[in-house]
């Protein structure tokens, strides 16, 4: 194993240079950069990273916490995790289970500069907390926050509702029922006010015992559409809160020999792949963009320098379940 100063001695050029190389210093020629890294590999040097993070000032690591993992979740990580690589940063996760101290610990470590910055995917702790960490270091959220301090990336979801719900007003469905997630959520309350306002625009009725909360999954579609075949009074369309949901439903609705979407309707929401496996009508929302733009928000921290975030938007996407 090579140290610096054997580095230094076989390149022939100074410590100084070579730890300009090892930070990744544009003021190093391209000639001089490629013969150290080139001896460095030659003699498998392996740099010692906290003498490097001690040099800059930084971990090059970011924490993302989020209470679980699902498909959109690792989208999400997956595209925010190769554009902070691009620019040299490392990310580590912190998976909460819901828990408000488990999840305290990432803020801890940003506190403890262990982390250089943090990522909220999804998160328990109540906003004023959180953003009692602020001062420690940026902090960026991908759930809706609305707090002045913590700046977030979520789109608002009562555009991308809206599209669903005039896509099927216009197709002539008007007894509509509603899938929604955490009646406490921002997003739940955004789709709620969109499914509201639009039928209201079109005089339809507004059933809110077709108000269904907590549908996350593929087994709570299934449960969903199989009380609602138990009633006489069933709703043309189900809107749902993912695309998981509206899989569950598509399934049950197979087992009952109901006629997709003849009998019933159904929109998911995501674009996942599963939702284009099975020809499910869905609402694209924008992830991997979501993402990128989350390290975006953080780079004036990070790399000094302000990046214009990327414009996105909702965008139906109609197949056969409408």
């Amino acid at each position: 194993m090579s140290t610096l100063d054997e580095i230094a001695k076989l390149s022939g050029f100074s410590k100084a240079t070579v730890s300009r190389v090892l930070n990744q210093s544009p003021h190093v020629s391209k000639e001089t950069r490629e013969k150290i890294l080139a001896i460095m590999k030659e003699t498998d040097y392996v740099p010692n990273r906290n003498a490097i993070s001690l040099s800059k000032g930084q971990t090059q690591q970011i924490g993302m916490i989020t209470m679980d993992l699902s498909e959109l979740i690792l989208c999400f990580m997956n595209s925010f995790v190769e554009m902070s690589g691009r620019y040299g940063y490392q990310t580590i996760i912190y998976t909460t289970g819901g828990d408000k101290q488990k999840e305290l610990q990432a803020f801890e470590d940003l506190k403890m500069k262990r982390v250089d910055a943090l990522l909220i995917l999804t998160s328990v702790n109540e906003k004023n907390v959180i953003s009692s960490y602020c001062k420690y270091g940026p902090i960026v959220s991908w759930q809706r926050m609305d707090h002045p301090e913590i700046p977030s990336v979520a789109m608002n979801q009562y555009d991308g509702y809206a599209l669903a719900l005039e896509h099927l007003i216009k197709r002539g469905y008007k007894r509509i029922a509603n899938a929604f997630g955490r009646p406490s959520s921002i997003n739940t309350q955004s789709r709620r006010l969109a499914y509201e306002q639009i039928m209201a625009k079109y005089n339809l009725p507004i059933i809110e015992e077709w108000y269904y909360y907590t549908i996350y999954g593929i087994r709570d579609g299934e449960q969903l559409l199989r009380s609602f075949m138990a009633e006489t009074n069933q709703p043309d369309v189900i809107l749902c809160s993912n695309d998981l949901v509206a899989a569950g439903i598509l399934s049950e609705a197979r087992r009952q020999q109901l006629d997709v979407p003849r009998d019933l309707a159904i929109v998911g929401f995501d674009n996942s792949e599963l939702s284009r496996t099975l020809g499910i009508t869905t609402i694209l929302n924008p992830i991997a963009g979501q993402a990128e733009n989350a390290f975006l928000l953080l780079a004036p921290a990070l790399l000094g320098q302000n990046m214009e975030l990327q414009p996105l938007s909702f965008k139906l996407i109609e197949r056969e379940t409408t």
